[in-house]
């Protein structure tokens, strides 16, 4: 492709996703709230979908499918200084700083046992709907296609949806005990998010893509063993990658952690993506490119901590030598290995821009 071709943010990612030529590396990225507030500070002006336009967004969501028990429930039942604690969507009692984002304190679960998942929960997703803004979602749908921008769905699988409901003790204590009562949340929880994704669609949209979130992993392997997660939950992880290219849309699969040793198990469910490629935890796309590059399209592994330390020859190193390895198989979108921290400065996202615009192009 010559260099001089100009792609739509549609074609370019549709190519990445492809493995085909390109004009350059397609770019998305997600930031903290106090990262925002920082920049703003800095002399940015503007929220999040100004931190995108920044950065030269492709890609653009329109609404999702997260099937939650209690939609819209947030009860608060104590404070203090520092925190808030609430009952939540999900029927947990999880505790929340005022000041400041980060994942919340969880202290109790509200299906903690067969019983109450068969009693209560149960039944709420066998019949779960979603409440869709009809309008709004064509309106931003219309827009967005207007101005040639690849759009997503998204959705939340099964993994997190046990561990939002269950706690990870429960729930990986039963994967061991009761598989057979894991299997049936995650098939009842996947029926419900594949027909509120049904929904969606039924509304004349024609995404690119379905995005679907679920951490199950840590910084050193994923929370269950692979056959493990092959026997319990991957039936469903790829019925959710099937349901999207029945529709003509690529798949991309969230999760944090370290899941070098499930790949293989993405690659037969059809995953198209993977994101964000936490680099803290042992993903490396220099690494694992040569074995599934061809693959994969990898989207993100930028290290955040090193764009952190806001020195410009460690972030060059780091951003250079990953679009490298990524551009290898001209499979590669830009993205940081999570969300852009607060500790990250405005003149040093600028400066990955700038990297992105040097090095981020196809010869």
């Amino acid at each position: 492709m010559s260099t001089t071709t100009t792609l739509t943010s549609q074609q370019r990612v549709n190519r990445a996703m492809n493995h085909q030529d390109h004009d350059r590396v397609p770019r998305f990225d997600s930031y903290w709230p106090e990262t925002i507030k920082r920049w703003n500070d800095e002399g940015f002006s503007g929220d999040t979908q100004q931190a995108l336009q920044m950065l030269g967004s492709d890609m653009y969501s329109v609404g999702g499918s997260w099937p939650r028990a209690f939609p819209g429930r947030h009860e608060q039942i104590s404070e203090d200084e520092k925190t808030c604690t609430y009952i939540d969507d999900w029927g947990s009692v999880v505790r929340y700083w005022k000041e400041q984002s980060g994942t919340p304190e969880h202290i109790s679960f509200g299906c903690e046992t067969r019983e109450i998942w068969e009693e209560t929960y149960k039944p709420i997703y066998q019949s779960y709907q979603l409440e869709l803004d009809k309008n709004t979602i064509c309106k931003q749908y219309a827009a967005y296609r207007e101005q040639g921008k690849w759009i997503f769905l998204t959705g939340l699988e099964s993994i997190e949806a046990l561990r939002k409901l269950l706690g990870d003790v429960v729930s990986m204590m039963s994967m061991a005990e009761d598989p057979d009562w894991i299997i049936d949340i995650s098939r009842t929880y996947t029926d419900a998010l594949i027909r509120g994704l049904d929904q969606i669609v039924s509304l004349g949209i024609d995404p690119d893509g379905l995005w679907v979130y679920g951490d199950m992993a840590y910084n050193h392997a994923t929370m269950c063993s692979p056959q493990m997660y092959k026997e319990l939950v991957w039936p469903d992880h790829k019925r959710i990658a099937d349901w999207a290219h029945t529709h003509d849309m690529k798949f991309i699969f969230h999760t944090d952690g370290d899941v070098n040793g499930v790949l293989d198990l993405y690659e037969q469910a059809g995953f198209d993506a993977l994101q964000p490629l936490e680099a803290k935890a042992n993903m490396d796309i220099r690494k694992i490119g040569p074995t599934h590059g061809k693959t994969f399209t990898w989207f993100g592994n930028i290290d955040a901590m090193v764009l952190g330390t806001n020195d410009k020859k460690q972030i060059e190193a780091e951003v250079r030598s990953k679009l490298n390895a990524g551009m290898e198989n001209k499979g590669y979108i830009y993205h940081s290995d999570h969300s852009v921290p607060p500790g990250v400065s405005l003149e040093s996202y600028r400066y990955v821009i700038a990297l992105l615009d040097e090095y981020g192009k196809y010869q």
